[in-house]
């Protein structure tokens, strides 16, 4: 009888470099909401030149506003996208306290804890999105633009961290293709690179050198053109939280939690593989491709198993965290095993 795996001590499943350089954990830390205002907006073409980066005032702290335009019923799942089931998982979804205070957003802190305790820095409007590289219509799109553009679908997905816990979470957004379609992507665009804001005072582990800051992440376009990759504003019908990737974020549920790139200013398609942060950091320990994949294991611990947070026992790790009908054949004739 095999011996079920015992869950890696914190020290193991944090990458070594953060875990040594790991701060005290903060103590009686206010969550902070990551919420403000609409205001207005539009869209700027771009002529040339860096986008510029997104600022502005402070959120006021409180509680996540409710999105107004939060759908009661999820959205006609797109054609081809293996129906509502692909979309919905009937697990049990964990609890939103958990979902907005146990994070890895390492730009708001390196311990679990810290994001959340740090989040009320981090200004959400004004705020925009610079779409550029290989795009017919290349623009520096406001935030409420987006929001104006796409109808708001709720997504519940299973997320698999490479730390080898989990979660279930009910995401608001929509589909990333949906704006890449708008953006007219040239015949030269096979990736898609993504980019965290960049402003230390407003992140301040960005202070640290644990990574090459900015965060940057990235996607073929095939995967980024899939009907279940999307770019969420919410969660638990909500607005994103700082801790969560406010004011939007990549969702990839096949993949595992770092290529979910947070606080997006920057996407970018190219036609080479763009250097991606944890892959540049650690090549031996995280590759561009990143799917959940049970039969290769992370050099310091076995990903077989998994935690779902709020459970006891470890669960078996899903191949592609169980969206394999859905998405395997994007890489058929790939080892998985190199191409990690």
């Amino acid at each position: 009888m095999s011996k079920v795996p015992k869950e890696p001590p914190a020290g193991e499943i944090t990458p070594e470099a953060l875990y040594l350089r790991r701060r005290e954990l903060l103590k009686n830390a206010a969550l902070f909401a990551g919420t403000a205002s609409a205001i207005g907006g539009g869209l700027v073409w771009l002529t040339g030149g860096a986008a510029r980066r997104a600022g502005g005032e402070a959120a006021p702290g409180g509680e996540a506003a409710p999105l107004a335009s939060a759908p009661a019923e999820l959205a006609a799942p797109p054609a081809g996208a293996g129906g509502r089931g692909a979309f919905v998982t009937d697990e049990a979804r964990t609890p939103y306290e958990d979902v907005i205070s146990y994070n890895n957003f390492y730009e708001l802190g390196l311990s679990k804890s810290e994001p959340a305790a740090n989040a009320g820095r981090l200004r959400l409007r004004p705020w925009t999105v610079a779409c550029e590289g290989e795009i017919k219509k290349p623009a520096v799109i406001d935030l409420d633009t987006l929001l104006a553009w796409f109808p708001l679908e709720e997504r519940v997905y299973r997320m698999r961290c490479v730390e080898a816990w989990s979660m279930v979470i009910p995401w608001l957004g929509f589909p990333l293709a949906a704006l890449l379609k708008r953006l007219e992507p040239t015949s030269r665009a096979r990736y898609v690179q993504f980019t965290t804001l960049l402003d230390p005072k407003q992140l301040p582990g960005q202070r640290s050198d644990v990574l090459d800051w900015p965060y940057v992440e990235g996607l073929r376009i095939d995967e980024a053109m899939h009907p279940l990759t999307m770019l969420a504003v919410g969660l638990y019908g909500k607005t994103l939280l700082g801790q969560n990737g406010a004011p939007i974020r990549l969702v990839v549920p096949w993949k595992y939690g770092f290529k979910g790139c947070k606080s997006i200013v920057n996407i970018k398609l190219t036609e080479q593989q763009p250097k991606t942060s944890w892959s540049q950091a650690a090549p031996d320990e995280y590759g561009f491709y990143a799917n959940v994949n049970p039969a290769v294991d992370h050099p310091r611990w076995s990903q077989a198993t998994e935690r779902r947070i709020g459970e006891l026992r470890r669960r078996p790790t899903l191949p592609f965290n169980g969206y394999a009908e859905e998405v395997a054949g994007l890489y058929s004739g790939m080892d998985l095993r190199e191409s990690f």
